[in-house]
């Protein structure tokens, strides 16, 4: 079998809210170490923040509230430029206080990246708000040392816990009012409003007041939001916000696991019903073409919508006017997902529109079966029909790990998978 790390998903359940500081307690308590998440800090900000953790009760749920204890004088305006540079910085090992002083160990990449990319949908948000460019947006509450503590943390958290791929649920952004830097708002604030664009909402009980804050929601949109994806869970955490708030658990849960068809069943199991198969019943088609995507970018959004709950996503090779080659995207989902679904393929692709229909899926139940094939294991996908197998496919990636052990073709060992079917 194949010693490969396993793709990590984190699936973050915002149903009861969602912040910064929250997401940071929810990682920590999915394991995270806390010295690592400091180590990520002071890559960016160094010898300014301490992160301290406390196991607090909310709404009756016990979770851990991460808060940042200044360490020196808060500067509540800061650029986005600013900001950018300092994380920019810290991913090369440049990591400088205000004062020019060294930084600690280097920002490992894609926290940095990840990082910037949320900074810069808050910079975008703002630009749009107050009517100036991105450039001279100067944030205020989300530009304060706590709030680049809680983002870069985050950014670190998922790193650390090797998440390749974020699902979110939908979002409780509350009701009432909130009190902003610029005065008193109503909830949603605009900033949450506007990070919340085609991403499900949920208002959340009467009176709750904030229940999303900008940090949260910009972070939350690192991934694409969806139901929990099939997965063999390892890690589940839970983070808490400073209010206690009766009759609502502010929390915020992190689901980490592997993907199921990844993984696939027990060593000597096998499962009578495979549960990545979709039920039987209404699916909607999401069509759209394409001509001017770079092409190696395409493996990624497919990626992302299976990630947020197609049943599957595929490509077809067309030629368009003028002899252009281009691809057809086609996406099957359960039809209470196509919204969302949407709002991903506009958000990773060049298209201006998206075609869809309504169709009925059929599916045949699957199961697993392991076959020994000169002691190395490789497991077979069986498709289940009235109760009579009518279709047998060894997995692939046993197949390529079975063929370098034991220095055989791929497709010896994939004929000698299929006759050893005959034996179970």
């Amino acid at each position: 079998m194949t010693n490969e790390p396993l793709r990590r998903i984190a699936w973050i359940d915002a149903t009861h809210g969602v912040a910064g500081d929250m997401l940071l307690g929810a990682l920590l308590d999915a394991g995270v170490e806390l010295a690592t998440l400091q180590a990520a800090v002071d890559a960016v900000i160094p010898g300014t923040v301490r992160l301290v953790a406390d196991e607090v009760t909310r709404g009756g749920m016990r979770a851990l509230h991460v808060r940042a204890e200044l360490l020196a004088e808060d500067q509540h305006h800061r650029g986005w430029s600013t900001i950018d540079r300092l994380i920019a910085d810290a991913a090369g090992g440049r990591g400088r206080d205000d004062e020019g002083a060294a930084g600690a160990a280097p920002l490992p990449p894609t926290a940095s990246e990840w990082a910037r990319s949320t900074f810069r949908r808050i910079a975008e948000v703002e630009s749009r708000a107050h009517g100036i460019s991105v450039e001279d947006v100067h944030f205020h509450e989300v530009g304060a040392w706590d709030s680049i503590a809680d983002i870069v943390g985050v950014c670190a958290g998922l790193v650390a816990l090797g998440v390749e791929q974020v699902v979110g649920s939908p979002v409780a952004l509350g009701n009432g009012m909130v009190r902003m830097a610029h005065g008193e708002l109503a909830v949603p604030g605009p900033a949450v409003s506007d990070l919340a664009r085609g991403w499900p909402v949920l208002p959340g009980p009467d009176g709750a007041g904030e229940l999303a804050t900008p940090t949260g929601m910009a972070l939350l949109r690192i991934g694409d939001p969806g139901p929990m994806p099939p997965m063999v869970v390892s890690a589940v955490g839970t983070g808490a916000g400073t209010k206690d708030l009766p009759r609502h658990a502010n929390i915020t849960r992190v689901v980490i696991g592997e993907p199921a068809d990844a993984v696939g069943p027990p060593v000597g199991q096998s499962s009578s019903v495979d549960p990545l198969v979709p039920e039987h019943g209404a699916r909607t088609m999401l069509a759209c073409t394409v001509d001017d995507l770079d092409p190696r970018l395409w493996p990624g959004v497919l990626d992302r919508l299976v990630a947020a709950g197609a049943d599957d996503a595929w490509l077809l090779p067309v030629v368009m006017r003028k002899g252009r080659p281009g691809h057809v995207l086609e996406v099957l989902a359960r039809p209470e997902l196509a919204e969302s679904l949407r709002e991903v393929i506009y958000q990773h692709t060049t298209t201006l529109g998206i075609r869809s229909w309504e169709i009925h899926r059929d599916a045949l139940h699957r199961d697993w079966v392991e076959v020994d094939v000169l002691g190395e294991t490789v497991r077979v996908k069986r498709g289940i029909r009235s109760g009579r197998v009518v279709g047998t496919q060894p997995e692939h990636a046993d197949v390529v790990a079975a063929a370098n052990a034991l220095g055989l073709s791929e497709l010896e060992v994939l004929r000698r998978a299929q006759a050893a079917l005959h034996n179970v």
